[in-house]
C-alpha cells in the first residue's frame, strides 16, 4: 500500500523532481485543541444528559453518520504542507469538528438562552440571530429564548426580549441588527449576576475580537461561580480579521458592496479630465476588504492598506506613481483602507484617543489624502485641470444585508454553535476552518489576528493587476 502511494507521488512529479514518500508525513505530530466542557468544573453527577432529540426527526438520519464522534472528528489547521520538507513533524495544530452530538447535556425544556450582538454591524447579524432562534426551537424544542438589547450593557440596563421563530422569520432579508448594537458597556459582574438572575443556561455572543475578549471573561467567571452555563460564540467583523477562522461572516457581502464604490469611483474618474477616483474601505488594522475588492474590480490603480506602509513624495512614492498613470490612461483609481497612512497624518495630543472598546480612534485618512493629492497638484501643475472624486462608502458596506453565501454561512454558523451548546461545550466560538466547521476555544480566538501578508501570493497577485510600487525608499 505504502508502495503505491509512492508511485502515485512520482506519476505526478517531473524527471527532475526529489520524491518524498508520503509515509514520512505522520499523524503523531497532532495537537488537539480541547474545547472546554461544562465536565471540566461541574462534577458529573450534577449534569444531566438526554438523547438528542435530533434523534426522533424524520429529517435527519442518525445511522448514516450524522452525528459526530468529539473523540476522532478533528480539522487540521494547516493543510497545505512542503514535501520537500522531510524536517516537518506531523500535522500540527487540529480542532474538533462541529455537528450534533449523540448525547445531549440539556433538557430542552429547561434550556433558557440569550443571544447578544456587540460592536459595530456587519452583514449577516440578523441572519445569524433569525438561526439562532430557529434551529433551538426547530432542531431541539427549546422555546425561551431571548433576545439581549443594546450589546453588553443590556444585560443589566434592559429588559430580555422573548424571541420566537414567527417574529424572526424575515429577520435575515434586512441588514443591522434587530437586537441593537453598542461598543463598551462591559461590566462583568454585572452581565453574569444578570445571566445568573434570569436563569440564563445558554449564552450566544455575536461579535469582534473585543467581544471575544469579554466572552472569555464572561466565561471564566461563570467557571469560578460553577454555574451550569455555556458560553459560545458567533465571531463578527466585516474587516475579516479575526484569526484561524478562514474567513469572517458578511465579509463576502462587504467586498460586492464595495465593488458599486470602486464602479462609480472609476467613471467619474475616467469621465474627467486628470480624473482621480478615491474610496476609502473599512480596515481599521487589515486591509482584506480593500485587497479582495480591487482583486475582483480590475479598475483599481493603487490599493493602499494599513499592513504596507506607503509614502507620498519623492522616487518610489504615490505622487509619482499617479503622475505616470494619469500620463498614461488620463485616469487613476486609488482604494485605501481606513487604518492605512495613520503614521503620515498630523495629529495633537488630544486627538490620541480610544473609543468605548479600547480601539485607537482613527483621523480620516480619506479626507486627508484627499487634500494631499489636491495639494501636491496645485504645487507641480499649476494651471492644469484636476477632478477627485472622494467616495466613502462606509456604512453602507457594514449595513446592507447579506447576501446569499454569507447568508448559508451565517446559518451553518448558528447552527454549529448551537449543536456545540447542546453537547455541553463552553467557552467555544464555532468557526469555519480549511471549509468545515470546528470548535475553536474563545481564548485562541480572542487573541489572535487575520492581518494581510504582504510576502504571499494574494498582495502579489495585487501587485501585478495594479502594477503599483512596493513604497519601498531606494
Amino acid at each position: 500500500m505504502a508502495e503505491d502511494k509512492k508511485k502515485d507521488v512520482e506519476n505526478e512529479g517531473g524527471e527532475n523532481e526529489e520524491i518524498i514518500p508520503l509515509e514520512k508525513l505522520s499523524l503523531s505530530g497532532i495537537k488537539l485543541k480541547k474545547v472546554p466542557h461544562l465536565r471540566d468544573y461541574i462534577p458529573i453527577s450534577q449534569l444531566k444528559t438526554v438523547t438528542n432529540p435530533l434523534e426522533n426527526n424524520p429529517n435527519y438520519h442518525p445511522t448514516q453518520g450524522f452525528y459526530i464522534s468529539p473523540s476522532s472528528d478533528i480539522l487540521l489547521k494547516q493543510i497545505l504542507y512542503d514535501l520537500s520538507d522531510t524536517n516537518q513533524h506531523g500535522y500540527g495544530q487540529a480542532y474538533h469538528r462541529a455537528g450534533p452530538s449523540k448525547v445531549v447535556y440539556f433538557d430542552p425544556d429547561n434550556v433558557k438562552a440569550a443571544i447578544v450582538t456587540c460592536g459595530g454591524l456587519c452583514p449577516g447579524l440578523n441572519t445569524v440571530i433569525r438561526e439562532l432562534v430557529v434551529g433551538l426551537s426547530d432542531f431541539y424544542g427549546v422555546h425561551q429564548i431571548f433576545g439581549i438589547c443594546s450589546g453588553y450593557r443590556g444585560f443589566y440596563s434592559c429588559h430580555p426580549v422573548l424571541l420566537t421563530s414567527k417574529m424572526v422569520h424575515n429577520w435575515h432579508k434586512q441588514g443591522g441588527t434587530a437586537l441593537e448594537t453598542s461598543r463598551g458597556g462591559f461590566d462583568l459582574c454585572r452581565i453574569v449576576d444578570s445571566i445568573q438572575h434570569h436563569g440564563f443556561n445558554h449564552v450566544y455572543i455575536i461579535g469582534g475580537d473585543g467581544t471575544m475578549r469579554g466572552a472569555v471573561k464572561i466565561y471564566e467567571e461563570i467557571c469560578h461561580r460553577k454555574l451550569s452555563v455555556v458560553v459560545a460564540g458567533i465571531p463578527k467583523t466585516v474587516d475579516n480579521d479575526v484569526g484561524i477562522i478562514d474567513q469572517s461572516f458578511g465579509f463576502q457581502t462587504a467586498v460586492e458592496t464595495a465593488q458599486q464604490a470602486i464602479n462609480a469611483a472609476h467613471v467619474e474618474a475616467e469621465s474627467a479630465v486628470n480624473g482621480i477616483g478615491l474610496v476609502k474601505l473599512m480596515g481599521r488594522s487589515t486591509g482584506h476588504i480593500a485587497l479582495h475588492a480591487t482583486l475582483s474590480s480590475r479598475d483599481v490603480d493603487c490599493c493602499l492598506i494599513p499592513e504596507n506602509e506607503f509614502f507620498l513624495e519623492g522616487e518610489g512614492g504615490l505622487f509619482e506613481f499617479l503622475e505616470r498613470r494619469l500620463k498614461e490612461n488620463k485616469h487613476a483609481v486609488v482604494v485605501v483602507a481606513e487604518g492605512a497612512g495613520q503614521e503620515l497624518i498630523p495629529r495633537t495630543e488630544e486627538e490620541q484617543q480610544q473609543d468605548e472598546s479600547g480601539n485607537p480612534v482613527f483621523k480620516d485618512v480619506g479626507v486627508w489624502l484627499k487634500s494631499e493629492l489636491n495639494n501636491w497638484w496645485k504645487r507641480d501643475h499649476p494651471g492644469e485641470l484636476v477632478t477627485i472624486k472622494y467616495i466613502d462608502p462606509t456604512y453602507m458596506v457594514r449595513a446592507v444585508p447579506a447576501n446569499a453565501t454569507d447568508n448559508m454561512y451565517c446559518t451553518l454558523l448558528a447552527h454549529s454553535a448551537i449543536h456545540g451548546a447542546m453537547a455541553g461545550y463552553t467557552g467555544f466560538v464555532a468557526g469555519r476552518v480549511n471549509g468545515c466547521y470546528a470548535y475553536i476555544p474563545v481564548k485562541e480566538v480572542a487573541v489572535t489576528r487575520n492581518v494581510v501578508n504582504i510576502k504571499d501570493h494574494k498582495w502579489a497577485w495585487v501587485r501585478s493587476v495594479t502594477n503599483q510600487p512596493d513604497f519601498q525608499r531606494t
